[in-house]
């Protein structure tokens, strides 16, 4: 969101500087840049309620107090008669209509709306909708206008299945599929909710009566459809994020004062369809807690006028505002007094750590030693799941929608880092994750876990290159070939997964408090030493493998070709390793395969620049005694 400088002064009681102003916004949390006198804002999808001058000028209420002086009208509105259906009252709680006609003479734009469009870089459109993008700028509400000579049927809301060609009001033509918020009018779809209209309805240079649309959907009906249909809406941007549901009245009569400011209005009319009412949310006053969390020592004075200056209201309890989606909880009340006071000013205060053994962190390294020893990489992924079982605890505020609820086995993960590797031309792979589980039941499960799962060679060096990764395999390293099997292993289908690979998969998930203490301890020595590895990013580039057999007739050179091939230095070279080893004692001959994968970071390799890096590689090793490659030819 890029914003005026100057505009938000307009909202502020005092005028703070460019610099003390941006000072403010960082301690705020608002990340920027500033080019003249444009700021360029990044706001976290949270907060949602600061995407407009107001929204931003609430935020700094405690440091400059703000203003709110645009001109409202406040004369009285006809109620509009139009045959409006809402059949999806969950996904739009609540909508504004309001119908506006004007005289065909349009005076040039004020100065405040002319900035908007020359200072920001913005193109105007048409009348109508140049004001619907201002409102939004000013007050984070997006609106739409209809042309309200377009609309000559009734006009319905709903969310329905889709299988249809739509043309937005920008010439688009996307193909609606799947699920979709949408108004239509008659049969036809004219406008995509939340994202886009369409061109039947559009507005032009020429409309003079507009119907204009002032709503609140349901963020997670409007996630993912810009990507999904490749369109770029800051309406969407904005709903996805949260819109206040308590302000289209307020909204709709500033759109009215603006269109007012340039053109003689000879009709005004509008009515509200509430689905679901709002309801208000309280939170305790706990100013005790609030300090215990944060280190401070606030008065509850000090405490609640802080919170009033952001809009919460103060009582009993404390009401949140309708535009602040993302207060739900007393750790969230906590992160607003630390925005206010500044993370930098809140007194640091050392740790007091138990030093004392921790017998089940113990129990963790030697299962992480145990498994990294055997070859194994570990990871550890997001806690949060995109599927939503009957036992998951969803999280109300999260920070991705599309995964809120918290993870009850770690299947699901464990199976998407083997494809990530898979995808990336990886055919040995042995990962194993330790993490927490949470269910809920009669009350909160709270579980740590142990989840393995493999797939392909069983590894990269000549004994293991020919064998399986397989149920056998895992058997024998977890359950040790005990009587009674500790580790229940089970076949991944690959029916259901994207993947076009056939190796089998298999996975076992199990309790951290169902392993014995003793079950590895005999196989591991204590850690001694951290081996700090430099992360190295994933190629998305496609890698290429080169075998070749090298007759070794000289086994003193054996070594000398090793040492050759690891001491390779080259940026395209990622991995090499035997697969194949042969010593015929009869006549003294060794024969090794050795497998070369060449990767760049940077663009997909050519056949010539594999063969520079190869050439480079060999010459050394075909100019020793009694070395061969059979059927190589290097330039």
């Amino acid at each position: 969101m890029k914003f005026i400088y100057q505009d938000l002064l307009n909202f502020l009681e005092e005028k703070p500087s460019k610099e003390e102003l941006s000072k403010k916004l960082f301690q705020l949390g608002h990340e920027h840049e500033i080019d003249g006198d444009i700021f360029d804002m990044e706001i976290t999808p949270n907060r949602g309620d600061c995407l407009s001058l107001l929204g931003l000028s609430r935020d700094l209420n405690n440091f400059y107090g703000s203003l709110d002086t645009c001109r409202i009208y406040n004369g009285d509105l006809d109620i509009l008669d139009i045959d409006f259906k809402n059949l999806s009252t969950k996904c739009c709680a609540k909508i504004s209509f309001l119908e506006i006609e004007i005289s065909k003479k349009i005076s040039p734009y004020k100065q405040y709306l002319e900035n908007y469009f020359s200072l920001l870089g913005i193109n105007k459109t048409n009348f109508f909708t140049d004001v619907s993008n201002y409102i939004s700028y000013e007050r984070g509400q997006p609106t739409h206008c209809f042309n309200r000579d377009s609309i000559t049927e009734d006009l319905t809301f709903t969310n329905k299945s889709c299988d249809e060609d739509f043309k937005t009001l920008l010439g688009n033509e996307i193909k609606l599929e799947g699920k979709n918020c949408v108004f239509t009018s008659g049969d036809k779809i004219i406008s995509l909710a939340g994202i886009m209209g369409g061109e039947s309805t559009a507005c032009s240079k020429k409309t003079q009566k507009v119907l204009v649309e002032c709503a609140y959907f349901n963020p997670e009906e409007i996630i993912g459809k810009t990507v999904k249909y490749n369109l770029k809406s800051d309406a969407a941007h904005k709903f996805e994020r949260g819109v206040d549901i308590e302000s289209q009245e307020k909204v709709l009569r500033r759109f009215i004062s603006v269109v007012k400011d340039h053109a003689s209005i000879k009709s005004l009319k509008m009515k509200t369809y509430t689905g679901e009412a709002y309801k208000d949310k309280y939170l305790s006053i706990e100013s005790k807690k609030i300090n215990k969390i944060l280190g401070t020592k606030l008065i509850k004075s000090d405490y609640t006028n802080y919170l009033s200056k952001l809009g919460f209201e103060i009582g009993d309890k404390i009401k949140i505002p309708s535009f602040r989606h993302d207060i739900s909880t007393q750790n969230d009340l906590s992160e607003e007094i630390a925005r206010i006071i500044g993370f930098d000013n809140i007194k640091s205060i050392p740790l007091k750590l138990n030093t004392s053994p921790d017998l089940k962190q113990n129990k963790i390294t030697m299962i992480e030693d145990f498994f990294v020893k055997n070859g194994f990489s570990e990871v550890i992924n997001f806690p949060f799941a995109k599927i939503d079982e009957k036992e998951s605890i969803s999280i109300d505020n999260p920070l991705d929608l599309n995964r809120k609820s918290l993870r009850t086995s770690l299947k699901n993960s464990l199976i998407e880092n083997l494809l990530y590797n898979e995808r990336r031309q990886k055919d040995s792979i042995k990962l194993f994750e330790i993490s927490d589980i949470y269910k809920k039941q009669e009350d909160i499960l709270q579980e740590k876990r142990l989840g393995v799962i493999v797939s392909g060679r069983c590894g990269n060096n000549h004994k293991d290159f020919s064998k399986k990764l397989d149920k056998k395999y895992l058997n024998k390293i977890l359950n040790q070939d005990n009587e009674t099997s500790i580790f229940e292993i089970e076949e991944i289908s690959r029916e259901n997964l994207k993947t076009k690979k056939r190796e089998k998969i298999f996975y076992t998930e199990i309790s951290l408090d169902d392993i014995s203490d003793t079950l590895f301890s005999d196989l591991i020595a204590s850690r001694k030493l951290i081996n700090f590895i430099e992360y190295n990013p994933v190629s998305e580039y496609p890698s290429s493998t080169r075998d070749f057999s090298f007759s070794i007739k000289n086994p003193a050179e054996y070594n000398n070709v090793l040492s050759i091939i690891d001491n390779f230095s080259s940026e395209n070279l990622k991995e090499s390793f035997i697969f194949d080893f042969y010593l015929n004692e009869k006549i003294g001959e060794i024969k090794v395969g050795v497998r070369l994968i060449f990767q760049s970071k940077y663009k997909t390799l050519s056949d010539e620049d594999i063969s520079a890096s190869i050439t480079k590689l060999l010459k050394p090793i075909v100019n020793l005694d009694g070395v061969f490659i059979p059927g190589l030819e290097l330039k």
